[in-house]
């Protein structure tokens, strides 16, 4: 696909569009070359401390749903950095406003460093477009869509992972309260 491109795949409200995402959700970029490295580099130390802690959740056998939600925040957050490092390496600058796709391994290399790629993002749900009312004020008659960002799996996985977290909050932290009271109990049982 080139840059920009959509492909309907349910009608208007839902779209393949491809785009590369410079920085970080929803394009915000931090900072050049030195703000890339360092969001890079910061990314790849936090999929290291969820990993660990995602290692002693499965050994105090924590709650499953949490460990899972956890999990996917750390695939989500692996695939982006994967596609951050990797992808400027082996493709060529997307041509904006161009029919012109990148290439795959090009001559002289891709178009950006190690850990200085972007992010492909393609999933795109505008599933209301439309006007608002003239009845608002500050807005009458300007353009409102929902939802308008422009996604990866990824992201996808980042944020269900959050949201169930947050949703089951007081049941994944209940049944870690409840362990840590019978370890506890189990370790002055055999003193």
């Amino acid at each position: 696909m080139y840059l920009d491109e959509s492909i309907s795949v349910f009608g208007e409200w839902f779209f393949i569009h491809f785009i590369e995402n410079p920085g970080m959700a929803f394009g915000f970029e931090f900072g050049g070359e030195w703000g890339k490295l360092f969001l890079s580099l910061f990314r790849i130390v936090a999929i290291v401390f969820i990993a660990i802690y995602l290692r002693g959740l499965i050994k105090q056998r924590a709650h499953s749903g949490f460990i899972i939600a956890v999990a996917m925040v750390l695939a989500g957050a692996a695939g982006n950095i994967i596609d951050s490092a990797f992808y400027g390496l082996i493709f060529s600058e997307s041509p904006r406003f161009s029919p012109e796709t990148a290439v795959l391994f090009p001559d002289g290399g891709g178009y950006a460093g190690f850990l200085h790629g972007k992010v492909v993002d393609m999933l795109y749900f505008p599933i209301i477009d439309g006007h608002w009312p003239d009845w608002v004020p500050g807005l009458k008659g300007q353009r409102f869509q929902f939802f308008r960002p422009v996604f990866n799996i990824a992201d996808s996985a980042i944020t269900v992972g959050m949201a169930i977290i947050l949703i089951n909050q007081k049941k994944f932290f209940k049944a870690a309260e409840k362990s840590e009271k019978e370890a506890s109990n189990d370790k002055l049982e055999t003193q």
